[in-house]
């Protein structure tokens, strides 16, 4: 790692004439990347370009205020240039250093109609450019009808999205023209006709609406950025001085680079936490997959409750003799009986059959971590009441990680789930978890930002179309976790939850009941076993579950490799990549490398170099590769465990099946 350096240099320059200045630009630290800005009426327009390739056209700015107050047109008062170069060490991620890298322009308006001042920042970066508004003055109260942020694109560009949702992101991916895109949430990411990858997303939501993109009318090729509104329609009511998310552009010229960037970390300020010692990555495994299957229940009156002090430790006996460092119990507490109605869970009182004190004492005995669990069914006003004693009970027993949960429409019901009411929500939850030391793992969330750089006990999201679907459902497609790397994992960790090993759900089917109205009676995971635990490295999380049931485990010889992934990397590199149907992605720990690769519906054999290894050193590589016979629908448990010694200049081949993956762990 280079030693740590500070370059920070900051110019001021006063514009007395807009239209004859030709300075308004900023190019990113390698050059390649430029961000351009002019003036035309009065009003604010930027472009962008990557080594001579358009990649965005003039795109207008600015905001409508309630009572259509336009905040549009502007003198531009003066602007100042920085460009810093910083390392920073993250507390967990895919790195365990990041270099913060960029040139930026700070733009200072002025409001032609109210004399308002307002700033604009752009940054541009070698990986993407981002810009923010900044309104300084003191002003007891905003409210905000539109955002008139645009992105303008020069071509047709082939995209990967999902459509806009104001309540869910559970959805899976289409891959069309942009043309056909016409609400979006983001990530929004394509990939330009000369080859360059982009994707639109956002840094730093903190008291603000979630942003939607949405196709001009008259344009299919701009789009418009889209708050998701209030009950009144409204997208943001707040009070100045604040400063909105920054609009981000990721750029690369591979799809590797877009999983590789740290850039929405670096837009997000260092860590408000002095102490974060007591914050660790782990791998868990759950009292949770049996509920979705239908083996047992949330709730106790069933007669097939799932968390019981005696299943609770035979889960931690099994995580304590696998590697595993911890168990999330769902169930644990009353109120899953009076699911969907005011006040339904308290948090704090356990079942009769659950003795809470005697379950994590025991789990202390073993090394093992409790995760707690914290469903709201959505009733945000009852949560909120509650949080302090519910995080009180937690520390005092000890437990120091707690998974939430959003399921159910918001309570109060006018609101949206990824509107401001809920983001000042999630952030309330953040910051008094880490007052209490407690990380999280929030499912049902709005998308993630970049916040956990500024909170690192925010520690992991659900916010995808996950394993569950495929306990009850249709199921997710081999292309899907093939896509999202480069759609929702851009935005942050992902708790997917993979790791099953009986595919076809067949071994307890007997026991199983039908509690879900999706749930056709029959399904499966469409995947291989190899393509499980690849996608333990694939799809990033510092908090990474092994979701099957521990009985599924046992005795397996492929559970080894699961034993032995970590929660946390020092380096990571995507070796190949091609969207919606192929990753490769090869971690380091340490002295330990581990590659892991997916693909989609087809087989496909790839090439494997080693050049990423230290020269003149021999490395034994232990994997798991699918059989020649494996299929994720005919034969999805087939595999093959095998050893050799190679070294940087080996060379060889691998073979996915349909739906399969392989792993590969070096040292």
């Amino acid at each position: 790692m280079r030693k740590t350096t500070l370059l920070l240099i900051v110019l001021l320059f006063i514009v007395n004439d807009l239209h004859a200045d030709s300075n308004l630009k900023v190019l990113s630290p390698s050059g390649e990347l430029t961000v351009e800005i002019k003036f035309e009426n009065k009003r604010i327009f930027y472009k962008s370009s990557y080594k001579d390739e358009k990649i965005v056209n003039y795109s207008g700015m600015g905001f409508v205020l309630s009572n259509s107050d336009s905040l549009c047109f502007f003198d531009l008062l003066k602007a100042e240039r920085v460009t810093y170069d910083d390392n920073w060490k993250p507390v967990w991620g895919q790195y365990s250093a990041i270099r913060n890298n960029y040139n930026e322009l700070l733009l200072y308006l002025k409001d032609i109609n109210q004399n308002r001042l307002i700033n604009i920042c752009f940054r541009a970066y070698d990986d993407g450019f981002a810009y923010k508004y900044s309104f300084p003055e003191n002003n007891p109260e905003i409210t905000i009808k539109s955002e008139e942020s645009y992105f303008s694109f020069p071509e047709n560009n082939n995209c990967w999205w999902i459509w806009a949702d104001y309540n869910t992101l559970e959805k899976l991916y289409f891959n069309t023209p942009m043309k056909e895109a016409s609400h979006v949430a983001s990530p929004f990411t394509m990939q330009t006709p000369k080859g360059t990858f982009i994707s639109i997303h956002e840094a730093a939501i903190d008291d603000y609406s979630s942003m939607t993109l949405k196709q001009d009318n008259n344009d299919s090729l701009t789009f418009k950025v889209n708050l998701v509104p209030w009950a009144d329609s409204t997208v943001v009511k707040t009070s100045a001085p604040f400063n909105t998310p920054w609009r981000v552009v990721f750029v690369s010229p591979s799809a590797g680079g877009l999983i590789e960037s740290s850039l929405l970390l670096n837009l997000n300020e260092p860590s408000e936490l002095s102490d974060v010692s007591w914050i660790k990555p782990i791998k868990y495994i759950g009292i949770w997959w049996e509920m979705h299957l239908g083996i047992s229940t949330w709730a106790m009156n069933s007669g097939r409750h799932g968390a019981t002090t005696e299943n609770a430790k035979r889960y931690i006996d099994f995580a304590a003799s696998n590697g595993i460092e911890g168990l999330v119990i769902e169930g644990w507490n009353k109120g899953w009986e009076n699911w969907g109605t005011k006040d339904a869970f308290d948090f704090v009182t356990p079942y009769q059959d659950f003795n809470i004190k005697e379950v994590v004492e025991y789990a202390r005995s073993k090394n093992v971590e409790i995760i707690g669990h914290h469903e709201t069914g959505g009733d945000i006003l009852a949560y909120e009441k509650k949080l302090d004693s519910a995080f009180a009970l937690y520390k005092s027993l000890g437990i120091k990680y707690v998974k939430s949960g959003y399921a159910g429409p918001v309570n109060p019901s006018t609101e949206n789930h990824h509107g401001q009411y809920m983001i000042r929500h999630f952030n309330k939850v953040m910051r008094t978890a880490a007052k209490y030391g407690i990380m999280l793992d929030v499912h049902e969330p709005v998308i993630p930002s970049g916040w956990s750089r500024t909170y690192p006990n925010l520690m992991t999201f659900e916010g995808v179309r996950g394993m569950e679907w495929n306990a009850w459902s249709s199921g997710n497609p081999p292309s899907h976790t093939c896509t999202l790397p480069f759609t929702r994992g851009l935005a942050g960790p992902m708790d997917y939850t993979p790791g099953i090993f009986d595919i076809s759900e067949q071994r307890f089917e007997e026991r199983r009941v039908k509690w879900n109205w999706l749930d056709t009676g029959r399904t499966s995971v469409h995947s291989t076993i190899c393509n499980q635990i690849a996608l333990m490295v694939v799809l990033y999380s510092p908090l990474q579950m092994a979701a099957d049931l521990p009985d599924n485990y046992m005795n397996h010889p492929a559970f080894s490799f699961i034993s032995q992934i970590p929660s946390s990397w020092d380096e990571t590199k995507v070796l190949d990549a091609k969207i919606g149907e192929y990753v490769v992605i090869a971690r380091r720990k340490g002295d330990t490398w581990f590659v892991a690769g997916i693909t989609n519906e087809k087989s496909r054999t790839l090439p494997m170099k080693f050049d990423f290894l230290k020269r003149n050193k021999r490395y034994t590589l232990n994997k798991c590769v699918d059989s020649e016979d494996a299929h994720y629908e005919n034969n999805p448990t087939g595999y093959i465990i095998s050893t050799e010694i190679i070294n940087s200049e080996s060379d060889i081949k691998i073979k996915m099946a349909e739906g399969g993956g392989f792993i590969m762990i070096l040292n």
